[in-house]
C-alpha cells in the first residue's frame, strides 16, 4: 500500500501507473523541462501523486499554500508562470478569484475529492480526465525512464509566505529533494515500509520531502483532509 485516504487505497503499482498516465498528459499538452505546473490541495491522493507524475513529465511543481489570500495566490502563478494549475475543490473559491487578477491565467484542472463537502469544482477538466488523456499504453514503464537528465534540474518551485513584500520563490533541484528525502529517513530511524500519518501540509516545503522518502523506502501515506483528533 502507498496511499490511504478514508477508504480508499491504493498500491505503490496503481501510484506508479496513475503518475505515468499524468506525465504522459502534461507531454501531450507540451508541459515540460523547466514548465511549472501549480497545484492548490489538501493532503490527498493526487497531491501526493503530483509529486511524482510532474517531475516524470521534466517539468517544475509549484505546491501553493491555499491558506494564502486571493492576491498572493496570483502574483506567485503569474512569477512562477504556471502552465497548468490542478485545484482541489475545497479551493475552488479561492483560485476563482486568484485567476480573475490575471491576464492570462493557466488552464485549470480539478479534483474532485469525494471526502470534501465544501467548495466547488473550477476547470472544464478533472484530475481522473487528465489521467485518461495520458494512455498508458506507449507509456514507458522503467522508472529509469524518468530520470533527469541532470541532477542538478529543478524538481520543485516553492515560495514564501509574502510578510515582507511579494513572496520569494526557491527552487529545489533533484539532487537536492534526493538527499534531503534520504535524510529523513536516516535521522528519523523510518526503516523500511513505515505507515506515516501526515500533519504538515505538502505544500509546505513539498512536505520537507517526505513524499521521495516514503517512496525511497517504500512506505505508506495518510492522507487527511483537515489534522482533527476525531479523524
Amino acid at each position: 500500500t502507498a496511499v490511504i485516504q478514508h477508504q480508499r487505497r491504493l498500491t505503490w503499482s496503481e501510484v506508479f501507473d496513475r503518475c505515468q498516465r499524468f506525465a504522459a498528459a502534461l507531454s501531450k499538452r507540451s508541459i515540460g523541462k523547466g514548465d511549472t505546473v501549480a497545484i492548490l490541495s489538501a493532503n490527498t491522493p493526487e497531491m501526493f501523486e503530483a509529486h511524482f507524475a510532474i517531475p516524470m513529465a521534466g517539468a517544475v511543481l509549484n505546491a501553493i499554500n491555499m491558506r494564502l489570500d486571493a492576491a498572493t495566490v496570483s502574483f506567485i502563478l503569474q512569477h512562477g508562470e504556471a502552465k497548468l494549475l490542478l485545484v482541489d475543490k475545497e479551493f475552488g473559491p479561492l483560485a476563482e478569484s486568484a485567476l480573475e487578477l490575471m491576464s492570462s491565467p493557466p488552464e485549470v484542472v480539478h479534483i474532485d475529492d469525494p471526502s470534501c463537502d465544501v467548495g466547488h469544482l473550477v476547470g472544464a477538466n478533472s484530475y481522473d480526465d487528465l489521467l485518461v488523456e495520458g494512455d498508458a499504453s506507449g507509456v514507458g514503464v522503467d522508472a529509469a525512464e524518468y530520470l533527469p537528465d541532470d541532477e542538478w534540474d529543478a524538481i520543485a518551485l516553492n515560495y514564501t509566505s509574502g510578510t515582507t513584500g511579494n513572496p520569494k520563490g526557491v527552487v529545489y533541484h533533484h539532487r537536492g529533494a534526493y538527499l534531503n528525502a534520504l535524510s529523513n529517513a536516516l535521522s528519523w530511524h523510518m526503516g523500511d515500509h513505515p505507515v506515516y500519518l501526515w500533519t504538515l501540509p505538502m505544500f509546505h516545503c513539498n512536505g520537507w520531502c517526505f513524499p521521495w522518502t516514503l517512496a525511497a523506502n517504500a512506505g505508506v501515506s495518510v492522507c487527511l483532509r483537515q489534522v482533527r483528533d476525531d479523524a
